[in-house]
């Protein structure tokens, strides 16, 4: 019977970890975190649930999830963020993929990798549309097989050969309030346009003016954001924002950096 890791980044998570640490110990045969030297409580937490707990000064999302899953014991990674939970659905699901992986009444492990349906609790509400919905994201994976991209931002895994589809779902706790989105925004558009600069991948500046309208028609209209209602509108807006934040910063360092 195959073990499984599962894989955290951290950085002052202390008021979500112990939620997302309890909705993975029903199938984590240890838990690894790797902490961003927190301020807070993240690291006594984490210590105290019984994680392994590496120190580590952050370079990026992909070198720092990769770093996680190289410190694993077992070749199978469930990587799951700080603000992540696992539904009982999910936990059920995975438990038994490992568990009766040579019975054939159940999932077992026929891919090297399975993607996770993934929603967003934001606003008081899960979303069910605005492209925020219904993400299917890999999380589970044998790292025999494959890791972590390298992007500072926007992270994924990438492996030999096909992905399946798990049925339960992650629930994202991401924002507290609109502050925080505003303050994750100004931070992820920072990383994204680095990355930019670094490819050698530059806009025109009209683009700017033409990325938040056809951003925000995406996530309201076709990605039918208005059916979340409220939330639904704030979140199609903010995603709008940081696209055209993205190009606004990406512009902004090629002009500095000339």
């Amino acid at each position: 019977m195959p073990g499984l890791s599962v894989t955290i980044i951290t950085l002052n998570e202390e008021a979500n970890i112990l939620r997302t640490l309890e909705s993975v110990k029903p199938f984590a045969d240890e838990i690894v975190v790797v902490d961003s030297m927190s301020s807070d409580n993240t690291v006594a937490i984490c210590r105290e649930f019984g994680c392994k707990v590496y120190l580590r000064e952050f370079d990026g999302y992909g070198p720092q999830k990769q770093f996680a899953a190289d410190q694993a014991s077992s070749n199978w990674i469930f990587s799951i963020d700080a603000d992540e939970v696992a539904t009982h659905e999910l936990q059920q699901e995975i438990r038994a993929m490992f568990t009766g992986h040579d019975d054939p009444g159940t999932p077992g492990l026929r891919h090297p990798a399975y993607r996770v349906p993934r929603t967003l609790h934001f606003m008081g509400r899960t979303l069910r549309h605005s492209g925020a919905g219904n993400e299917f994201l890999v999380r589970l994976f044998d790292r025999t097989r494959g890791g972590f991209t390298m992007a500072a931002v926007h992270e994924s895994i990438k492996v030999e050969g096909s992905a399946g589809t798990l049925k339960g779902y992650l629930i994202h706790y991401s924002y507290k309030d609109i502050t925080h989105h505003l303050d994750k925004i100004n931070s992820y558009t920072t990383l994204a346009a680095e990355e930019n600069f670094s490819k050698g991948r530059s806009y025109p500046k009209p683009w700017v003016a033409l990325k938040f309208p056809g951003s925000f028609i995406t996530f309201y209209i076709l990605k039918r954001g208005f059916l979340d209602g409220y939330p639904g509108f704030v979140w199609s807006l903010l995603a709008a924002g940081y696209g055209c934040l993205k190009v606004a910063k990406t512009i902004e360092l090629f002009q500095k950096r000339k």
